[in-house]
């Protein structure tokens, strides 16, 4: 992307210093950089953010969401350190962080501290839960599903399950940017920055209010998702004539009744009067079910999909992650980014899902090597070449 268009993109201008960990934080901070934001994160010496060494099912969290960022290493327990880290704050528009509660105080940088440096700082907090009772507990994504019955509505009976992505810490680090860029637009109009904060407990909270509602309505209390009465007759996994192949199929409307019985063939279903509305076929479903399966049972995974797109219902092969590397819809739409590993690889990610008057937006800088912009930044606030040279023989600054 040219240096023409990287003025263009909505962040253009704004500078944003991070000092985050694991995936809720970093999350934040990809959506302001992808959006032209200059976000600056903040590491430590000499190692860096223990993110980068996660294994297992962590393994995937650096390179996912530090694009587009800059990584300034530095001792922040040095007192030249944290005299360069303050020098960085008073050129930022905002902080984010989401270390455990009171981390960021102890270190002389929580919000009151940095607001005496940058009067009209937009700060951003993520933790675990809001202010109350449960605010100085210690939380993780699935320990807030848990708390919230996201858990008990995703597993079976008796078995809570977590979901099968990192689903609160990634909404939970949406739902920061949208404060920030609301808190961004009020100080246009006032000149004053602000404190804003998000709980991982609450996000989840968010997340299964529908479930809450649920009951509300039919005073029944919902039941989790393997055992749920659903709100549609046909809306599930089918097993095709190939082994182990399954597609989903959901026939949501009226209008989608009509055209699965033409697509497939049932003739008599689709001018059964008793069957013409979706209540009364939830009501049919039991003995509906085994007729659609036996159908879609006899026919191979392709002739099901194109069956389901010609007609235009909602239907989707069983895939894994792994697939979406040669999804032909998401490399089609440009919806893949493209990252260079540090041994030179090229790799692809999924972009954030929209895009603006048609444009989206990729990478213009991949994932940082530790202290890739340590040099360019402390240039930037000052500090000439015999200083640089300085901070980094004493180990208080490390350059890539």
């Amino acid at each position: 992307m040219s240096q023409a268009e990287t003025k263009a993109l909505p962040l253009a201008g704004i500078r944003v210093v991070e000092f985050v960990h694991m995936v809720m934080g970093p999350t934040c901070g990809l959506l302001l950089a992808d959006l032209g934001a200059e976000v600056i994160k903040v590491e430590p010496v000499p190692e860096g953010d223990n993110t980068r060494r996660l294994m297992g099912s962590g393994a995937g969290y650096w390179m996912t969401y530090n694009r587009n960022k800059k990584s300034f290493a530095v001792d922040i327990k040095s007192e030249e350190g944290m005299a360069a880290v303050k020098k960085l704050l008073a050129t930022a528009d905002v902080v984010t962080e989401n270390f455990r509660p009171g981390a960021m105080d102890k270190l002389g940088l929580g919000y009151e501290q940095v607001k005496a440096i940058r009067p009209d700082i937009i700060y951003s907090s993520m933790k675990g839960f809001l202010p109350g009772p449960y605010e100085q507990r210690t939380a993780l994504d699935e320990v807030v599903q848990m708390m919230t019955g996201l858990a008990y509505m995703t597993g079976p009976v008796g078995r809570p399950l977590r979901a099968g992505a990192s689903v609160n810490d990634v909404m939970g680090g949406m739902f920061s940017a949208v404060s920030i860029l609301a808190a961004l637009l009020q100080r246009k109009d006032s000149g004053r920055g602000q404190f804003v904060q998000t709980g991982l407990f609450e996000n989840s909270a968010f997340l299964v209010g529908q479930h809450m509602m649920q009951q509300v309505v039919t005073g029944k209390a919902p039941a989790p998702m393997p055992s749920r009465i659903s709100a549609w007759a046909i809306y599930d996994v089918f097993d095709t004539a190939e082994d182990g192949e399954q597609v989903f199929l959901g026939v949501v409307s009226d209008s989608q009744w009509t055209a699965f019985c033409a697509a497939f063939d049932f003739p008599a279903l689709g001018n059964d009067p008793q069957l013409a509305r979706n209540n009364q076929r939830v009501a049919a479903r039991d003995s509906l079910l085994p007729l659609v399966r036996q159908r879609i049972g006899a026919m191979d995974k392709a002739r099901v999909m194109a069956l389901c797109e010609a007609a235009g219902l909602p239907f989707s092969p069983i895939q894994r992650p792994q697939d979406l590397f040669d999804d032909p819809h998401l490399n089609a739409s440009g919806g893949m980014a493209r990252l260079t590993l540090a041994d030179g690889e090229a790799v692809k990610v999924p972009m954030l899902p929209f895009e603006m008057d048609g444009q989206r937006f990729g990478t213009r800088l991949d994932v940082p090597a530790l202290g890739s912009h340590s040099r360019e930044l402390l240039e930037q606030l000052g500090y000439d070449a015999a200083a640089m040279a300085r901070l980094e023989a004493a180990g208080t600054v490390k350059s890539a």
